[in-house]
């Protein structure tokens, strides 16, 4: 009796020329975020090897408690001094703050295959996010042309992965390119261990 069943997403790990993805059974997988999966739990697992593993956290500053607020996080030797009760307030901190900085400007919509620019450049910067992600690092997304036009900031959480992915799968806009805008308005957010990775055709008006 014939198998009626549906077809599945092509399996890539069967097509493989010396442990290389071949980019055209990769490229055919429609969701970006299993694109991205295929290749870091491929082939990256256990290549970066951080010193911390998951979510530190960095004292910030003190406020006053207020009802409702975890006592665990009451200073009890600041109360012993001062006969009030204050909070300690955290920030979460990760091995490293990663900004995508993607092009989604016109001459990104082209491409000398089935596939454009635009696309290729989504599935790099999927596939970086989602190798970040699972070694604990925050990652955000920045698309541009003339200007920025989508901006998340470097987090590590659940669901916010997801939805870097369905931002990376917008369609270039009609503008032209230029990186002086977007490059000074991400580098100025730098305040931490940061790293920009810009993906682009470099090609400026």
């Amino acid at each position: 009796m014939k198998d009626e069943t549906a077809p599945s997403e092509p399996d890539v790990k069967s097509r493989k020329v010396d442990g290389i993805i071949d980019p055209v059974s990769l490229m055919r997988i429609k969701s970006m975020e299993l694109r991205a999966k295929v290749v870091v739990e491929g082939f990256w697992k256990g290549i970066h090897r951080s010193p911390y593993h998951g979510f530190s956290v960095e004292f910030t500053e003190y406020r006053q408690y207020t009802h409702g607020d975890d006592p665990r996080y009451i200073d009890w030797r600041l109360f012993a001094r001062s006969d009030r009760l204050y909070v300690k307030k955290f920030e979460d901190e990760t091995n490293l703050r990663c900004h995508l900085l993607v092009d989604h400007s016109r001459s990104m919509g082209y491409g000398s295959g089935e596939y454009t620019k635009s696309q290729y450049a989504g599935t790099l910067a999927a596939t970086l996010a989602y190798f970040l992600s699972t070694q604990g690092d925050a990652v955000g997304l920045a698309t541009f042309d003339d200007k920025i036009r989508q901006h998340m900031v470097p987090r590590n959480r659940p669901g916010y992965l997801h939805r870097l992915m369905l931002a990376l799968e917008t369609t270039p806009s009609g503008k032209t390119t230029d990186l002086g805008p977007p490059l000074q308005h991400i580098a100025e957010m730098l305040t931490k261990r940061g790293l920009i990775v810009l993906i682009s055709d470099l090609l400026t008006s």
